[in-house]
């Protein structure tokens, strides 16, 4: 339907395509397919949310659009005294959006209302580490953590707020004071309008940006092809973008991301609990067949839970697909015929996914029962512990301690995002060595090991890490979208 919409509508837009750009008035405009919850970074946590308020302030840090390594921002550099102590130098001369002067005591309060209970920011566990943070002087900051915690450096990503505002009731509004390349001119419904700013670590973007929310991918792929709008980031089906490929006035353009969809087993009941299931689960699923057809060719097969191009990355042989040896283990497991469930979400690309699983998962003797589920949903169920199998996604898989949450015994549902259920010694000594272990060699290491761990003992199975994918109109077809897919190269575009 798409497709023949695209192509019966590119003579008759080409008139208001050229003229739209001969004006150069029009924001640029870019598309996201839901509102963002809101605008206050202490409680962003939606992926439109966390992007949109990046553009808005900055933190001491950022990090590399390619290794996800943290790189100066706000700091201009940085010294650990000890392995407890980092001495920040602030970069001079930067001012907030409202004019005031970002000093230590900015960085000092915000460090402190993020931990805050009274404040009760939903990203206080990323400053939990910090012990103490003091002003040495004007623009020097010191930070002293209460343990080592090799992560610090990444977790300054935080956007630094005006000290008299980082303690105040939530702003939804995104009119708390920032230092980022945008200020936010208007907010209302599925629009958030943001103007270009000087005066911050970056240098002042061209121009003015339109945040319009659409979310039926149709109307994304018509609004873009009438040049309505400019950019839209992993906002498409794969199968849709060879149709935007071929229309006048559009680029698609892609990179490896840092993300990771994965298969999730509850690993502590039923058949589940044998290893030999869960590899033989694995070894039934196509991942390059998949990452080819129904993605397109925009993804890679996952071996491992951190991405290729991750810092921390490093190489591992996955299960291969192999269905004859699927059947053999689960034959020797007991199980040659095996019923279960599978959860996934309510999106139409998930549920052809989950399906394509289910005959392959068929084809070794496991009989799959797909249950598509509002997000909502399915996120209670799997923190419940109510289910069998799941499909999942880690959007931005940025520091690889953030594997903690997913895999530490500690962190099994209500204290964290283990729900699996994970119980591994052995996975919990290197997640805190890891977390613990500040030289970057030796914290590769670990992880290695980690992965190691989780692929021998299929604790989760890794499926295919997919790419950032932008569809953008010609005047925005230098944007490229960092490897974790945030949207900082809006303020870059010539």
């Amino acid at each position: 339907m798409v497709t023949l919409l695209l192509a019966s509508t590119s003579a008759g837009c080409k008139g208001l395509r050229d003229g739209a750009r001969a004006s150069g008035e029009r924001p640029v405009e870019m598309l996201v397919s839901t509102d963002p919850e809101t605008l206050d970074p202490r409680y962003a946590t939606d992926a439109v949310a966390m992007r949109t308020t990046r553009l808005i302030h900055a933190g001491l840090v950022r990090l590399d659009e390619q290794t996800l390594a943290p790189k100066p921002y706000l700091a201009r550099t940085w010294t650990w005294l000890d392995p407890l102590t980092l001495r920040i130098e602030l970069a001079p001369g930067l001012r907030f959006h409202s004019g005031a002067k970002l000093t230590a005591n900015d960085v000092v309060a915000t460090l402190r209302a993020f931990g805050s209970k009274e404040v009760g920011s939903r990203h206080a566990r990323v400053v939990e580490a910090i012990g103490a943070v003091t002003a040495e002087s004007e623009f020097v900051v010191v930070v002293h953590l209460a343990r080592p915690h090799a992560t610090l450096l990444t977790d300054l990503e935080l956007p630094i707020l005006r000290a008299s505002e980082a303690g105040s009731a939530p702003r939804p509004d995104g009119t708390l004071d920032g230092l980022g390349p945008f200020t936010v001119a208007r907010r209302g419904p599925g629009e958030i309008v943001l103007q270009p700013f000087d005066g911050g670590p970056l240098p002042a973007p061209k121009h003015a940006v339109v945040l319009r929310t659409v979310h039926d991918e149709n109307a994304r792929a018509l609004r873009m092809h009438a040049d309505r709008a400019d950019l839209v980031v992993n906002g498409f089906s794969p199968t849709l973008l060879p149709a935007l490929e071929k229309a006048n006035g559009v680029v698609v353009s892609g990179r490896e991301g840092a993300n990771l969809t994965y298969m999730l087993a509850r690993n502590g009941d039923g058949p589940l609990a044998d290893v030999r299931v869960r590899r033989a689960l694995s070894m039934a699923i196509d991942r390059d067949g998949i990452a080819r057809s129904l993605l397109a060719g925009h993804a890679q097969s996952a071996s491992t839970l951190l991405p290729p191009s991750h810092w921390a990355h490093s190489p591992a042989e996955a299960w291969p697909f192999d269905p004859a040896r699927a059947r053999i283990a689960l034959a020797e497991a007991g199980y040659p015929h095996l019923r279960l469930t599978l959860l996934t979400s309510t999106d139409r690309l998930r549920g052809t996914i989950a399906r394509v699983l289910a005959q392959e998962l068929a084809d070794v003797g496991v009989e799959l029962t797909v249950v598509p589920l509002e997000l909502g949903a399915l996120l209670a169920r799997l923190s419940a512990g109510d289910f069998e199998l799941a499909t999942l996604q880690l959007p931005e898989l940025t520091e690889p301690n953030v594997l903690r949450v997913f895999l530490h015994s500690s962190s099994i549902p209500p204290n964290g995002a283990n729900r699996a259920r994970i119980r591994d010694s052995e996975v919990d000594r290197l997640l805190d060595e890891g977390e613990a272990t500040a030289n970057p060699d030796a914290r590769r290491v670990l992880y290695a090991a980690l992965e190691r761990r989780v692929r021998d003992e299929a604790l989760l199975l890794p499926l295919w890490h997919e790419d950032q994918i932008a569809v953008a109109s010609a005047r925005a077809s230098a944007f490229r979208p960092s490897a974790e897919g945030r949207w900082l190269g809006l303020a870059s575009l010539p």
